[in-house]
C-alpha cells in the first residue's frame, strides 16, 4: 500500500480529484484508511512538479472523502512468460 495523496475535491464529472505525493499507475485500485475501495486511478494531470490524479470513484458519495488521506494499492501484473 503506498500513500497516494489528499482528496481536494469532486470536478463536474464527478471524479475525486487528489493532490498526489508519489506517482501511481493508472488503473491501480484507491482506498481509504480503513482499506474500503474507493476507486480507480484513471489519470494524472497538472505539472510534473505538482501532479494530480483523477479517480473514478466506485463509492455512492465521493465527497465524503474530499480533504481525506487515500492509498494506493499496487495492480497486480502478470508476467508473461516467453518460451
Amino acid at each position: 500500500m503506498q500513500r497516494l495523496g489528499r482528496a481536494l475535491h469532486i470536478s463536474p464529472s464527478r471524479n475525486i480529484i487528489i493532490k498526489i505525493e508519489n506517482i501511481p499507475r493508472i488503473g491501480e485500485t484507491v482506498v481509504d484508511e480503513n482499506l474500503r475501495h474507493v476507486g480507480k486511478i484513471f489519470d494524472i494531470l497538472g505539472p510534473v512538479s505538482s501532479p494530480y490524479a483523477a479517480v473514478k470513484p466506485t463509492i455512492r458519495e465521493p465527497e465524503k472523502l474530499t480533504s481525506k488521506m487515500l492509498y494506493a494499492l499496487p495492480s497486480k501484473r502478470r508476467k508473461e512468460k516467453i518460451e
